[in-house]
């Protein structure tokens, strides 16, 4: 199949988005740390040269919200997520609805699933048990007998939810599944965590009913050491991974086979990963299969720098820091799990700065539709036309490939391989020295209508347009020579401070033109052309920016 069939096909697919709301109000997992959003910095908070901007630093575990659990969480040996391959988190599936067949502290059998629907080897498998009712950002859940005449969301979604038996994971091992999501607090029963313990009153009613339903205690069920040794080795050896909290669009793909993309962030310490699940159905008039091989041949390009402590921050902004405050030995058989406390700034690592992050009216990264982040877009590679604090412009752009009106636009401009996870690592040069745009490119951009822009260095502005010019006045002066022996102006002359400043952060993000910044990653054996391009953001309802994992499909 041909690139401008695998876009048009994409295009015009059905997209289902799986998340559920991110915000400082989503309930955490039990005992550990909700989103903490700071400002450090507003728009009016700078100083020399110009208007600053909304900088954020949060505070939260990846136990928060719609995750992807890793190796990593249960296996210490495991592979990071930055080493989980691409295919691993990608592929064909089914969402299977059993909620008429559970409740309350129910146990759900290999049988149930098999019951509702054909489940083939080698799949994504989405578990619908109905507690996604629960989430705290869908309706109340009205109960006459309840206190307050409505249930406890966070119970329900949390503690009281239905889980797996145990020959439900040597089913999902001999089935080979790639991911097993569900639509609730955790893949596992939560009577097998260290909710038994938070909840005794909760385990008296959950084992009371196992008694009833199966004539057993809880760990004559599920024996203890059998229990560790299945959940905690076999099945992360196995690289058989979990999804949890999936919510949003998840009752409009019951029964359905899609092809999914679970894609966390590349977290090289971190055990566990925000993400933003994404399912994809065949347009109108395209049979499932021909739709799912195309997908299956299809190779998918991935432009995401790993998020490690080491990966370094803008300018002065908050680097990644990561703490423990759960070991997998620390607790009693099968309820440990390894969580940390990560806190940070956005603008490191592979990031999209979001429209609020310089205009304070603009939409979150939440509010934004999942379409606007994906669709047919460009890849401009311009990077034997720039070097060292050059100027690019649309002409370049135009010169190597067709941009049409509506596109996703990235720019490489070579400077990738100076990031510092590259052998050719020049941290400096990657972060004050990068090429940026002419003044007439952010009209170009409008005028174009495009959706968003991507670039393989620290910033879309040329660094020179940035605090950068006064804090490396040296750096400044090296550009303003450069710039007059190219264009017979000077910097301020070509670039004056109050149009071109900060330009295509300050310019185009009240046209609701964002963009990502650090694209690395594959970007190095991508060439100019068209492709199908996709951001998937966790869904940051108070986040003025936001990682994601940033990809490019073309064929295979």
């Amino acid at each position: 199949m041909n690139r401008e069939t695998i876009i048009s096909t994409l295009a015009n697919a059905e997209v289902f988005d799986l998340s559920q709301d991110l915000s400082i109000f989503t309930p955490p997992w039990p005992g550990d740390k909700a989103l903490e959003i700071t400002f450090f910095k507003r728009v009016t908070g700078a100083y020399g040269g110009g208007l600053g901007a909304n900088g954020q630093f949060i505070r939260w575990s990846n136990t928060t919200g719609t995750h992807l659990v890793g190796e990593r969480a249960y296996n210490s040996g495991g592979r990071a997520l930055a080493d989980v391959p691409i295919d691993a988190v990608t592929g064909r599936g089914i969402v299977v609805d059993i909620s008429d067949l559970v409740s309350d502290y129910s146990v759900y059998t290999p049988e149930m699933i098999t019951s509702r629907a054909d489940v083939h080897k080698g799949d994504i498998l989405i578990i619908n048990t109905g507690y996604h009712r629960y989430s705290w950002d869908r309706p109340d859940v009205v109960n006459p007998e309840a206190q307050g005449g409505v249930e406890s969301k966070e119970f329900g979604f949390l503690v009281r939810h239905p889980g797996p038996s145990m020959s439900f994971y040597k089913w999902a091992l001999d089935m080979e599944l790639k991911i097993v999501g569900v639509d609730c607090g955790i893949a596992e029963h939560p009577m097998n965590t260290n909710i038994r313990t938070m909840h005794a009153g909760e385990f008296e009613k959950a084992e009371a009913k196992l008694k009833a339903e199966h004539g057993k205690s809880w760990d004559e069920m599920f024996p203890p050491q059998e229990y560790y040794h299945l959940t905690h080795q076999v099945v992360p050896k196995s690289h058989l991974l979990f999804a949890e909290s999936l919510v949003g669009q998840i009752d409009e793909l019951n029964g359905k086979r899609a092809w999914f993309m679970l894609l966390p962030l590349p977290y090289m310490e971190v055990a566990s990963s925000w993400m933003r699940p994404v399912a994809y159905r065949p347009p109108a008039g395209m049979d499932e299969e021909t739709f799912f091989q195309m997908l299956d041949d299809a190779e998918i390009l991935d432009f995401t720098l790993p998020f490690s402590v080491q990966t370094p921050q803008w300018a002065n902004y908050e680097p990644l820091v990561v703490h423990y405050v759960k070991r997998v030995g620390g607790l009693g058989y099968g309820l440990g799990r390894n969580t940390a406390l990560c806190e940070a700034s956005f603008h490191l690592a592979t990031h999209m700065d979001g429209e609020k992050h310089f205009w304070p009216n603009g939409r979150t990264i939440g509010q934004v539709p999942l379409q606007h982040w994906i669709g047919p877009g460009a890849i401009a590679d311009i990077s034997d036309m720039v070097s060292d604090l050059d100027v690019y412009s649309p002409e370049m752009i135009e010169s190597v490939v067709d941009v049409h009106e509506g596109d996703i636009l990235i720019i490489k401009t070579g400077f990738h391989k100076y990031g510092w996870n590259s052998p050719d690592s020049d941290e400096f040069r990657y972060m004050l020295r990068h090429p940026g745009p002419s003044p007439d490119f952010s009209a170009w951009v409008i005028s174009k209508k495009i959706k968003w822009l991507g670039v393989d260095a620290v910033s879309q502005d040329h660094p020179m347009n940035t605090i950068q010019r006064v804090w490396h006045p040296k750096t400044f002066a090296e550009a303003n020579a450069k710039l007059k022996a190219r264009f017979g102006k000077d910097w301020d002359e070509m670039f004056a401070l109050d149009k071109f400043y900060q330009d295509t952060h300050l310019n185009l993000f009240p046209k609701g033109i964002v963009h990502a910044e650090n694209l690395g990653n594959d970007m190095a054996r991508t060439p100019s052309g068209r492709y199908y391009l996709g951001v998937y953001l966790p869904k940051g309802m108070e986040t003025a920016s936001m990682w994601g994992r940033f990809i490019a499909i073309k064929e295979g």
